[in-house]
């Protein structure tokens, strides 16, 4: 294959491209401002035709783990790396994702940016047929969703490492929660609020819980409505007290969230800006957009008795002819809960009356694919206000005019939440609650499962047992979030958090430009209705609790007409929707619990394909998915640079920070790429003139 790159060029543009790298070097934020995206930021995107044919590390999707992902392994300077995404590279919509406020005002929902998955009518939403969106532009959903940070307890950690440890004694090695915690933290940057906002928010914070040196900004926006100020004590009047650290294993209770904003800026920050953008150049990584993974090619030799991916098919759409590249070490699925099972599916991989019945030939058969899928829903009450809203400021064309202005304005984003656990919803029957729902474990298990696998039943039962359980601890159940975006009213929104229900996900043809049947059998169980409908009931006690009370002036929906059960009942089937969180499609469980990866997020029946998303989670979180898949794609950085590296890497915070440090050494024996024995030069926290001028010139040629 020809080089790609070329450094001949006339004295005039070496002039003209120092005399960038001058400006470039100069600029305050060099590589990363949002206003001047630049070829800098391009610079590890490549066009399909100019890739190698070989990589040792071909990762499948360039969203919030698969840019983690490749960042990390890159920062080995002998390891190659490919990422495949299948939307574009998001710069023509850079204006739009880099404001934090256009998650509401300017969203990219329904447009080239987001997947728009449809899913089967629910027959408990009155037969309605919902969407959930995906982020399908380099980033992901972290490119287009609303930026709360928020981790996981360690409670629902620990819960999860039971869950496998019964199996696999390096579980907790793995995925304890010290070792997760770490992985979330070396993720970001917290900056603490000013404190202005501090005290409008009533934000209470300890920054110790926090990551100090990591690519993400794990902040608090510039500009918030007194309005936000009246949460937390009004919450504390119904009994749910405050957290004085949510951010520590202990997330109940009720606080101001941080959210991924640059603070210098006032721009988001997601997993192209942090672990992408911010790089300096790397020859080791490439990225290719705009194509579309259709299956995992498995060559004859096996590893232990499991088959071995030798190369990745894509194509950029259903008519154009598929290409290949070779992998060298591992194939790292990290397409998120539908992408990730959905591969699995149409590589052969998965249970094989589905495969079958779709027309693909089982390479692998393994009935959890697919399985255990669950997912938040939500809905929401609104009141009118006398107060002063973000939405109607907005409305009014007026965001100028705050303190701050406009760029401080437009990072303000919903972020204060709470974590309302089964007494504060049920008061003296929430032990009757529990009881009914530990009752109904057997004839849940007979009727509700998708599936008549008998490892899938089993662990539906597990994951089941681990929820009722949760149930008798301070954790939330339901999350009640503060809305202020939408116009001049005030939204208390609430979402289930651990579901009974559980759904599926299909391939029903072997096209894999089709997209998969999706069916999360929302509200299959009678528990999930109970908690939402006294998540409803405690929305509509808190809007009456002082001091939120003395600014709002009546529940505009769903409004008096609702007061019984009934009511209630019939509101939550017409309103639900997703809170945009699926997970469990290919769930970390042991094989007879219908699991799809080990502790090592390997693939059971694959030597070399691992699982890096969402998706693996067994159990969902009381916390939005972000901040755990961040923290997951940390360490599973960490368990694969452990395997191949001699030694392993630091736990340190490394080059994927805005001030990048040095490649960690090369893994013995790795094989020799094009072009990455340079890698090395070029990975240092400040690039020469004439190194910079190079990588420009080259860009401008190519």
């Amino acid at each position: 294959m020809p080089l790609r790159h070329s450094f001949t060029t006339s004295p005039t543009r070496l002039f003209l491209l120092l005399s960038l790298a001058y400006a470039a070097l100069s600029s305050p934020h060099p590589l990363i401002h949002p206003r001047n995206h630049h070829l800098l930021q391009r610079r590890n995107v490549v066009a399909a035709d100019q890739l190698q044919d070989t990589y040792d590390f071909v990762v499948v999707g360039g969203g919030t783990a698969g840019l983690a992902l490749a960042s990390r392994l890159s920062e080995d300077a002998n390891t190659t790396v490919l990422v495949i995404e299948a939307g574009d590279t998001g710069d023509a919509a850079l204006g739009t994702i880099d404001v934090p406020a256009n998650a509401y005002y300017q969203s990219l929902l329904s447009s080239s940016s987001d997947w728009a998955y449809p899913v089967l009518a629910q027959p408990n939403l009155n037969n309605r047929a919902i969407v959930w969106p995906r982020g399908k532009v380099l980033g992901g959903s972290s490119a287009i969703n609303g930026m709360y940070s928020v981790r996981p307890s360690q409670i629902e950690v620990d819960a999860w490492v039971d869950l496998v440890a019964q199996e696999d004694s390096n579980a907790a090695n793995n995925w304890g929660w010290n070792e997760f915690l770490a992985g979330m933290k070396k993720s970001e940057t917290f900056v603490a609020p000013s404190t202005s906002i501090e005290q409008t928010g009533n934000i209470e914070f300890d920054a110790a819980s926090h990551g100090s040196s990591g690519p993400l900004f794990a902040s608090y926006p510039g500009y918030m409505p007194s309005l936000v100020g009246n949460w937390t004590p009004s919450l504390a009047a119904l009994g749910v007290p405050e957290s004085p650290d949510a951010y520590s294993g202990q997330t109940w209770g009720s606080f101001i969230a941080t959210s991924n904003i640059n603070p210098n800026n006032w721009t988001r920050s997601y997993s192209r800006s942090a672990y992408i953008d911010s790089l300096p150049y790397r020859a080791n990584l490439e990225i290719v957009t705009n194509s579309t993974v259709t299956r995992l090619i498995f060559g004859n030799s096996t590893t232990s008795g499991n088959l071995t991916a030798t190369a990745v098919e894509f194509a950029t759409d259903r008519t154009a002819t598929r290409s290949t590249v070779n992998v060298t070490k591992e194939v790292l699925l990290a397409a998120g809960a539908i992408g990730s099972p959905h591969i699995l599916m149409h590589s052969g991989v998965g249970p094989s009356d589905v495969l079958k019945s779709a027309g693909v030939a089982v390479v692998s058969e393994l009935p959890g694919v697919g399985q255990h899928l669950q997912d938040h829903v939500s809905t929401e009450l609104t009141f009118n206000t006398t107060a002063e809203t973000a939405g109607e400021i907005h409305a009014a064309g007026t965001e100028g005019s705050v303190p701050g202005g406009t760029s401080a304005f437009l990072s303000f984003v919903n972020s204060a939440t709470a974590y309302v656990n089964i007494t504060a919803l049920f008061g003296t029957s929430a032990e009757s609650f529990q009881s009914n729902v530990s009752s109904a474990l057997d004839s849940s298990v007979a009727t509700l499962v998708p599936s008549q696998d008998a490892s899938v039943i089993a662990g539906y039962k597990a994951i089941y047992n681990v929820s009722q359980t949760l149930l008798n601890s301070p954790l939330g159940h339901v999350e009640i979030l503060l809305s202020l975006t939408a116009g001049d009213i005030v939204a208390i929104q609430l979402a289930l958090q651990r579901p009974f229900s559980q759904g599926y996900l299909y391939i029903n043809s072997d096209d894999p430009f089709n997209y998969p049947l999706i069916d999360p059998r929302y509200l299959s169980h009678s528990a999930d209705k109970s908690l939402l409908r006294e998540a409803a009931k405690f929305a509509r006690q808190l809007a009456q609790m002082a001091p939120l009370s003395t600014q709002l002036t009546g529940e505009t929906a769903p409004g008096s007409a609702v007061q019984s059960d009934a009511d209630w009942d019939n509101w939550i089937a017409q309103t639900i929707g997703t809170e945009f969180h699926p997970s469990s499609t290919c769930a970390m469980l042991p094989l007879n619990l219908g699991g799809v990866v080990d502790t090592n997020l390997k693939v059971y029946g694959l030597s070399n394909v691992r699982v890096v998303d969402a998706s693996i989670f067994p159990i969902q979180f009381a916390a939005h998915l972000m901040a755990p898949v961040y923290g997951l794609a940390e360490q599973a950085a960490n368990i694969i640079r452990a395997q191949y590296n001699n030694p392993p890497p630091s736990s340190s915070n490394s080059s994927s920070s805005s001030a990048p440090a040095s490649s960690a050494s090369p893994s013995a024996g790795s094989q020799h790429k094009s072009g990455a024995s340079i890698s090395a030069a070029f990975d240092m926290p400040f690039m020469s003139l004439f190194t910079l001028a190079a990588l420009l010139c080259s860009s401008l040629i190519f």
